[in-house]
C-alpha cells in the first residue's frame, strides 16, 4: 500500500483559502490561539487572584483557546460556561480517589499504532495529537500520543489492520482532533480509506467547527465531497452561547455538501447542568442542522473531578428534557465504562 502517494485531488500548495501570507486562514487563527493565563486573564478582564492555580493546571495539561471562542465569553465573569470549559484551576492538580488517567480503556483497545478497536464493526484512528482548544474536562488529557498513534505519513499498520477484517464497516476519526490534519493529509488517509472495499463511513470526531469554524472552507468542503464514503461530522457543543452566526455558517457548508451532522455534549457541573441550558443547546443545534445525539456523563480522568455530576441529577435532567422537547431533539444519556462493548445508556 502506497501511503506516500499523490492524493490527485486539485488543491493549491496551501490547501484552501489563504490569508495574506499565504497560509489558511483557519491556520493563521489557530497559530493565534491563546496559550498563557495571564493573558486570557487579563483578556477578559478578570482577578489576578486566578493566575497562580491557573499557572499550576497548565503546567500538566497546556492552555490553548482560539480567540474567536475568547470573544463569546462575558468579561469579568470567572463563572462563564465557556470560560470555564478552557481556564486551568489549581483544583486539576489535585488527586481524587476513583479519577485516572485512562478512565475509557484507551489503552487496552489499542490494536495498531494509533488505532482503537473498542466496538464491533468500527475502529478509532487518533489522526492526531493536537487540538484547537484544550478543554479541561477531555478524556485523553493525560494520553500518550507520542508512544500511540501513527505518522501522519505512514498509517501503513492501521490501515493493514483495517482491511484485514471484513467486520469492519466504519472508521471513527479523533485525536486530538483530525480537521487540524491538513487538507491535503486529510485527503491522503481518506483516499486510502476509500480502498477497502468493506468501508461504508467515515465518522470525523471534531470541535474545531464548533471553536474554530474557519476550518470549515472551501478547501475541506472539497476533500469531503471527494470520498465515496458516506461522511458523518460529529461536532462538540456544550452550551448554546457557542452556537455562534460563523458556527451556523459552518454548519450550512458541511450540510450542503451532503455530510451527516450530529452532536455530543458532555454534561458538566456548573456549565450546562439545567434544563434551561440543555433545552436552548438542543434547539440550537437544531436550527443549524445538527442532531443532538449523545449527552455523556463526564469521564473519571484525573485532574477533572471538579465537573462531574451526579448520577441521579444528570437522569432526573434527562427526564425533564424529554418532557419539554420532541423526542428527536433529546439526546441519548450515555456513560463509558472501560472494557464494555458499547456506550452504557442511563
Amino acid at each position: 500500500m502506497d501511503i506516500c502517494s499523490p492524493c490527485g485531488l486539485n488543491l493549491t500548495a496551501n490547501d484552501s483559502a489563504n490569508g495574506g501570507d499565504g497560509q489558511p486562514r483557519w491556520q493563521q487563527k489557530l497559530a493565534e490561539a491563546i496559550r498563557d493565563p495571564a493573558e486570557l486573564l487579563d483578556q477578559l478582564d478578570l482577578p489576578a487572584s486566578l493566575l497562580d492555580g491557573a499557572r499550576a493546571a497548565a503546567r500538566l495539561f497546556p492552555l490553548r483557546v482560539p480567540r474567536d471562542f475568547v470573544a463569546l465569553m462575558r468579561p469579568g465573569d470567572p463563572q462563564d460556561p465557556l470560560l470555564r470549559q478552557v481556564l486551568p484551576v489549581a483544583g486539576e492538580c489535585q488527586p481524587t480517589p476513583g479519577y485516572h488517567d485512562d478512565a475509557v480503556g484507551d489503552g487496552l483497545a489499542r490494536a495498531a499504532p494509533g488505532l482503537l478497536h473498542k466496538y464491533h464493526g468500527r475502529v478509532l484512528l487518533l489522526a492526531t495529537a493536537s487540538c484547537a482548544i484544550n478543554c479541561r474536562y477531555c478524556f485523553r488529557r493525560n494520553y500518550d500520543y507520542a508512544g500511540n498513534r501513527p505518522v501522519s505519513a505512514n498509517w501503513r499498520e492501521a490501515l493493514d489492520y483495517i482491511a484485514s477484517d471484513p467486520d469492519i464497516t466504519e472508521v471513527i476519526l479523533s485525536g486530538g482532533d483530525p480537521l487540524l490534519l491538513s487538507d491535503r493529509q486529510l485527503h491522503r488517509l481518506l483516499t486510502h480509506l476509500d480502498t477497502i472495499p468493506h468501508l461504508r463511513r467515515v465518522r470525523i470526531h471534531s470541535r474545531l467547527p464548533i471553536v474554530l469554524p474557519s476550518r470549515i472552507d472551501d478547501g475541506l468542503l472539497t476533500v469531503l465531497h471527494a470520498t465515496r464514503l458516506q461522511v458523518v461530522v460529529v461536532v462538540h457543543a456544550n452550551h448554546p452561547r457557542e452556537l455562534s452566526d460563523d458556527v451556523g455558517q459552518a454548519m450550512a457548508s458541511l450540510k450542503h455538501t451532503g455530510v451527516t451532522l450530529l452532536n455530543q455534549s458532555v454534561l458538566l457541573a456548573g456549565i450546562n447542568d439545567d434544563i434551561d441550558t440543555l433545552a436552548g443547546l438542543s434547539t440550537g443545534l437544531f436550527e443549524i442542522n445538527v442532531l443532538p445525539y449523545y449527552l455523556h456523563l463526564p469521564d473519571r480522568v484525573s485532574g477533572t473531578a471538579h465537573f462531574t455530576v451526579d448520577r441521579e441529577h444528570a437522569k432526573q435532567l434527562h427526564d425533564e428534557l424529554s418532557a419539554h422537547l420532541p423526542g428527536y431533539l433529546v439526546p441519548r444519556l450515555v456513560e463509558e465504562i472501560a472494557g464494555q462493548p458499547a456506550k452504557r445508556l442511563l
